[in-house]
């Protein structure tokens, strides 16, 4: 993939990109600076792509495995972010999500956000971590199950 079409594909999926890594990491400058780090990396590495994967599914991987590696780093998780504006209701709904959305364990809320936000099939959510359809399909469940007990809560 030569820099002109990588710039193309860069732009195409920035935004995709950067609602991914807020919903993780649910801060904007760190999101910002995640696609950042993973388009930097994807192009780096852009030798090594290879066309029976989606250039979707490939920035997904560089992408979670740049923002796991960010959550790895934070000690303990930052408190989310006030709403901006809004019903109060909003806010404390915002941070009652976000409350229960640290109780998920990494792994499982990163397919939860790929999966429910993006849209990913199981299938591009495997590929995109390197783990088997069964286990995306068994964190999704772990996952959605300690949310809504957190939720209820």
């Amino acid at each position: 993939m030569d820099e002109r079409a990588f710039s193309r594909v860069a732009e195409t999926y920035a935004g995709r990109l950067y609602a991914v890594a807020y919903r993780l990491l649910r801060n904007r400058a760190d999101a910002e600076d995640a696609v950042q780090r993973a388009l930097m990396k994807a192009f780096a590495a852009r030798a090594s792509y290879s066309p029976r994967w989606a250039v979707s599914t490939w920035l997904y991987r560089v992408l979670s495995n740049v923002c796991i590696d960010e959550l790895r780093r934070r000690r303990p998780p930052p408190e989310p972010a006030p709403g901006h504006g809004g019903r109060a209701a909003d806010g404390v709904e915002r941070a009652d999500l976000a409350r229960a959305l640290d109780a998920v364990p990494r792994e499982a809320r990163l397919l939860l956000a790929l999966h429910y936000v993006d849209g990913l099939s199981y299938l591009e959510l495997a590929r995109v971590r390197g783990i088997s359809v069964n286990t995306v399909k068994s964190q999704l469940a772990r996952g959605k199950a300690i949310l809504r007990r957190a939720l209820e809560n």
